[in-house]
This record gives structure tokens, sequence and C-alpha cells, in this order.
């Protein structure tokens, strides 16, 4: 589609929103969101015709891109039948999207809790942990996101914990492995491996394991920096959980459905969790929905306990049935294996070439279609751009990255000193290297910043 200007209607829509929208994660009065007129595949524009390649994916969730025409589809049909009903019923949409998700989660993951989204999700996962326990408390990493809602914001490892952290959430957290910015004094990734299974377990050691209902992990951190764990870890934290009777939660919301190039990140570790969050690409945010994949020894708890938990559109039939089109695409286009493909034959040597290049990329990590760039001032000290949570005039080095990204029509997801590459995982591969070249533009401006 070509984007036609309107910036009579541009403005409207601005007003509206500035006068009545409550934003998240924002000042309200040092905002200026960009007014949206449309959106088809990788692309979005706005209402004066300015077309971005969208390296975000939104926010991480359209794996399928915008607008695929057999998703929009499906919620009409869907809509012409059935809009809504009570989770009470066995619906259509619903049983058919829960059976489409079993088939691929790992291990006996077979039945399937619908949530609004990723933090309700984790929200019910914790909960169905310490009633099968009996246990209070739950451990997470530092450099993680869980959701925005009470108990998931308090599991994150991250700033956006701290204003609302009183410290009575039962959660205590610990360092998970990051050679980069090793915090065990590791030389390889043997070590790192080593040393924070270790520091894990004497976490668990030192709170009580009778104590501890939970492991909670995103499979990949993704807001935090696509921190690949080494291999040996997840599969030594299943024995940790095993070996003490905790409950191993693998949160694969941003993760899950493609975006790695497996259905889930857990698949490239040979990994099973007790419990497995999910959302996002799921349906690729057609339709708000989430969920936990659940083990059949936790099912079982609740097979004749009532679980006391649940929501009034859990597995709602629009969204269930964006869901059921979604994985049907992935299935009959490929998306999976493209996102494989190209991560490794495109996305990875293109990031490499540019970190050649530029002196402000510290190191590339990631698989699949989820990627970042660790932005540094200096390559030899590993001194990030800006400062760890960093704002105001302290961000200005991401602040004009990010800007001069946008001027050479590609929209970044930038968090700290980070960049994410995360485009849809049918993205093509002209569309990838047209996206390279706007990086390789901003990062000259993030050199500028570099010593």
């Amino acid at each position: 589609m070509t984007p036609q200007p309107r910036p009579d209607a541009g403005a409207a829509v601005k007003a509206a929103d500035r006068a009545h929208v409550f934003h998240s994660w924002s000042a309200q009065d040092l905002i200026d969101p960009l007014a949206v007129a449309g959106a088809e595949g990788s692309y979005f524009w706005d209402y004066d015709g300015t077309r971005y390649l969208d390296f975000t994916s939104g926010l991480v969730f359209t794996n399928v891109g915008y607008q695929h025409p057999k998703v929009v589809a499906a919620i009409q049909e869907q809509a012409g039948s059935l809009t809504t009903f009570a989770p009470a019923f066995a619906v259509e949409a619903r049983s058919e999207a829960a059976r489409l998700i079993a088939e691929r989660t790992p291990g006996d993951l077979d039945k399937i809790f619908f949530t609004n989204g990723g933090a309700d999700a984790i929200e019910h996962a914790i909960r169905m942990a310490r009633l099968h326990t009996g246990r209070p408390k739950v451990l997470s990493a530092y450099r993680s996101y869980h959701g925005g809602t009470q108990q998931a914001i308090n599991v994150t490892g991250d700033p956006r914990r701290w204003p609302s952290d009183s410290g009575s959430a039962g959660v205590v957290h610990f360092w998970a492995p990051f050679l980069y910015r090793s915090r065990f004094y590791a030389e390889t990734e043997e070590q790192e491996c080593a040393r924070a299974l270790e520091h894990l377990e004497t976490t668990i050691a030192f709170e009580g394991p009778g104590t501890v209902a939970a492991i909670v992990l995103e499979t990949i951190p993704g807001t935090a920096g696509v921190m690949v764990p080494p291999p040996g870890y997840l599969a030594g934290v299943r024995e940790l959980c095993d070996k003490y009777g905790i409950v191993f939660v693998l949160d694969e919301v941003m993760a899950g459905f493609g975006r790695t190039g497996e259905w889930f990140a857990a698949d490239l570790f040979g990994v099973v969790p007790d419990l497995m969050t999910f959302a996002k690409g799921v349906n690729s945010g057609y339709v708000p929905l989430g969920g936990v994949a659940i083990s059949g020894e936790i099912a079982e708890t609740f097979g004749k306990r009532a679980y006391p938990g649940g929501l009034t559109y859990s597995g709602h039939p629009l969204a269930c049935a964006a869901a059921v089109a979604t994985l049907t695409v992935m299935e009959e286009d490929g998306v999976v294996a493209n996102a494989r493909r190209l991560g490794a034959s495109v996305v990875e040597p293109g990031l490499r070439k540019l970190a050649a290049r530029h002196p402000s990329v510290g190191e590339v990590r990631g698989v699949g279609m989820f990627w970042a760039l660790d932005l540094v001032k200096n390559r030899e000290t590993r001194e990030p751009l800006v400062p760890y949570n960093a704002a105001g005039e302290a961000n200005a080095p991401m602040a004009a990255f990010g800007a001069a990204a946008k001027r050479h029509g590609l929209w970044p997801f930038i968090n700290m000193n980070r960049t994410h590459v995360v485009p849809p995982c049918n993205v093509s591969e002209a569309e990838l290297k047209e996206g390279f070249a706007a990086l390789d533009a901003a990062l000259s401006v993030a050199d500028t910043y570099t010593e």
C-alpha cells in the first residue's frame, strides 16, 4: 500500500491522544507519540505519508507482520459467527487454539490456561506454582522483564520494578549468566555457566529450599538485551528445580512462536519447564491473548481441587480465532524456518559487518529474528554508551541514535544502551538489508559519542 498524506486527520488524532490518552511507562507531558495512519507487512506509516520499516514488530509481537490477510479474515469470520462467549463453555475457536498450541509446546505441557496477555500469564503461573508446592517464595533474575502487573513487575529484574517494589512480594532476585558483563569474573561460557549455577544453588540454600515455590526465567531475556544463555545453563536450572522440588517456569512471551527460529526458545536447549507462559506472537498481537501451558503433574493438582483464578475474557473467541489463523499461516508459509534461515544467513553476518565498521558496537548477540547490539563508549572497557537507567541529557547518545534511525526510515527498539533487531519473523531478505543500511547510518551517529 502506498501511504497517502492526510495531515489534517493526523493532527486530529494527535490532538485527541494528547487530550485524553494516558500512556504507559511515560511522563505524560514529555512525550510526543507518532500518529500512525496504517501498517502492512513489515512497515507502518504516519499521516504525512512517511513510511517506517518496523524493527520492533510492534512490541515484539507482529511475528507474521501487520494486517496479514488470512489472520484478518479469520477475525472477521469469527466476528460474524460468535464474537464472544464466557470462558466456562467449550467454544470451537478456543478449543482449536489450545490444541494447536499444545501440539507445539515441549514435553507434556498439554493443558492451556488462557489469559489476556503475558503479565497475567506470569501472575497465574506463579499462583499455580505456589498452590502446587505450598511454598511462598519466587526466585527470578536481574536483567529480566515479566510484565507490568503487581506480581509480574516484582518478578521483573530491571528499573521498571523499583517504584512498585515494596519488598513484600515474596520475590528474591539472583544473577543469571551474561558473559559480556559477567558478575562471576568468568572468562569463558563454561565458567559463566558453572558459576551462575553455583550462585543459584547457593541462593536456594540460603533462602531455604523448602520456602521456594518457583524459579521464573525468560528462556532468552528480551528487553534486557537478548542474552542467549550458555549451553547447559537451562538444563542445570531444570536439575536444581528437580533436586529441590521447585516449579520451573519459563517465560516465552517474547521468545515464543518462531521468534528464535523454533516454535519456542526452549526447543533450542532441549529443556521442558513445568509451566510456560506465552502471549504476543501466539496471534501476532492482533487481539490480546496470552496463556500458561501446564504440565501434567501441575494440572493434576487442580483435577479435583478448583483452581482459584480466572478472567472474564479468558480464551476470547476473536483472540483465539486469530491464534488459529496465525499458527496455520506460520505452518503453511514456513515462517519459523524463515526466521531460522535468515537469522543465520543474513541477520547475524549483517550485524557482525556493522559491528566491524562501528566502534559503538560492543557486542552482537541473538538467534533467529531475536537480536541485540550492545552499544558502548569504549570497546576495551565495555563502558555502556549511556549509564544504567539513563534519562534526560545522560541519555542523549541513545536519543541521537534513535532519531537518526527514524530519519533513515527505520523504527528502532531501544532499551538503555541496546538496540534490538526484532523484525517480523516473515521479513524478507531485501527488507533486512534495507534495515541494515539505516542502522549503518544511525550507528555512525552513535560512533561520535565513543572514546
